[in-house]
């Protein structure tokens, strides 16, 4: 139903915009529009729909601001791209005659073995 509202308001937007008809038919559909959106079937939607949003506006604030929060530490976290300094990985791999041991200690470096 909401794509069909919304469809149809593009269409009557799009006819005034771009219509040569003149003044008397951009006020024919204002009158209409205004006719429709004083309807009290359509009052009592957007009546409900106030209602629902006024509802709901602390939980949205509330998810946005928390999601906002955990995005801006992810990419303030990548941006100084600096480990905990107690940070250690190790990775052992074999190359048919030896092995490899590459070593991250955390402050940036790395150090590689061969045997």
């Amino acid at each position: 139903m909401r794509g069909k509202i919304l469809f149809l308001t593009g269409l009557g937007v799009g006819y005034v915009l771009g219509t040569k008809a003149g003044r008397e038919k951009y006020d024919q559909i204002t009158k209409a529009a205004s006719r429709f959106w004083n309807d009290p079937r359509v009052q009592t939607r957007v009546d409900q729909v106030e209602d629902f949003v006024k509802e709901k506006a602390p939980e949205v604030a509330e998810f946005v601001s928390g999601n906002a929060k955990n995005v801006a530490s992810k990419v303030g976290g990548k941006k100084n791209g600096a480990k905990s300094a107690s940070s250690t990985t190790a990775t052992t791999g074999s190359t048919g005659s030896g092995s490899t041991t590459t070593r991250s200690t955390g402050s940036g470096t790395t150090a590689s073995s061969t045997s």
